[in-house]
């Protein structure tokens, strides 16, 4: 990742990037009263990439008990394939094992073939599929999932 990247807890002032970001990235992007009120949710953990003072990129994840979801990813075109991304999945999993979390899932096309490869290298793993959970156009979502040894025994 470039020197010049800092991640941060998100924060109010970093919505409406965050908001430009989604209508960039995704068909049906989350709105900025949506953001804000997850960013103000006690279970939502979301980062944001900084570079120079601008929003280049984010997580966000919901932290339920012992279960955590991914709602979105994303990173600005220009910043990708620099590691930011990858970043923002390490500190999140670390999150996720600090708090001893069972596991961390997501959504995403079955077509974003970027995506799912860097899901994979963290050990995501296909457990199910969603038919036509994608618009514009309509598309399966694969679900993913990485499951966490707690040390518990589930006998």
């Amino acid at each position: 990742m470039p020197n010049n990247i800092l991640i941060v807890p998100t924060l109010s002032e970093h919505l409406p990037e965050i908001a430009e970001i989604e209508k960039m990235c995704f068909s049906s992007p989350a709105s900025l009263e949506f953001l804000t009120n997850e960013v103000q949710n006690d279970s939502a953990y979301y980062l944001t990439a900084l570079c120079e003072n601008k929003v280049v990129g984010y997580i966000g994840v919901n932290i339920i008990v012992d279960e955590a979801y991914i709602d979105n990813i994303a990173v600005l075109t220009n910043y990708r394939r620099k590691g930011i991304a990858a970043t923002l999945m390490n500190i999140t999993i670390q999150k996720c094992r600090d708090n001893d979390v069972s596991f961390l899932t997501l959504e995403v096309r079955k077509s974003n073939f970027p995506a799912i490869s860097l899901y994979q290298k963290y050990g995501f793993q296909t457990v199910g599929k969603r038919r036509n959970y994608y618009s514009s156009p309509t598309e399966d979502a694969l679900i993913m999932t990485i499951f966490f040894n707690t040390g518990e025994s589930h006998e």
